[in-house]
C-alpha cells in the first residue's frame, strides 16, 4: 500500500511575510468609501436584528442602503474613467 503525503514546498508559501503591494493599497484606498457605507448598513442593521424596528431605525436602515448605492455608484463610474483614459 502507497502512502500519499503532500509536499511541503507545495502546501505552503515560500514567504509568509508577503506585504500588499502599492497597487493593492491604493485599490483599498479607492474602496475605502464604499467599505465604510457597507460598513454603517451592517451596523445599521445588527442595530434591528434582536428588536421591532420604529421608524428612526427604518431611516437609519435606508440612508445606510442610499450611501452603498451612492459609493458603488461612484467607485463604478471612476472605474470607467481611468479605463477609458478620461475621454468620453
Amino acid at each position: 500500500m502507497k502512502t500519499i503525503v503532500a509536499l511541503q514546498a507545495l502546501v505552503t508559501a515560500a514567504s509568509l511575510d508577503i506585504e500588499p503591494t502599492a497597487a493593492e493599497l491604493d485599490a483599498i484606498d479607492r474602496e475605502m468609501p464604499l467599505i465604510r457605507a457597507e460598513v454603517e448598513l451592517l451596523d445599521a442593521q445588527i442595530m434591528t436584528i434582536d428588536r421591532p424596528t420604529n421608524e428612526l431605525d427604518t431611516r437609519r436602515v435606508r440612508r445606510a442602503r442610499n450611501r452603498v448605492l451612492a459609493a458603488r455608484r461612484d467607485l463604478t463610474n471612476r472605474a470607467g474613467t481611468v479605463q477609458s483614459g478620461g475621454a468620453a
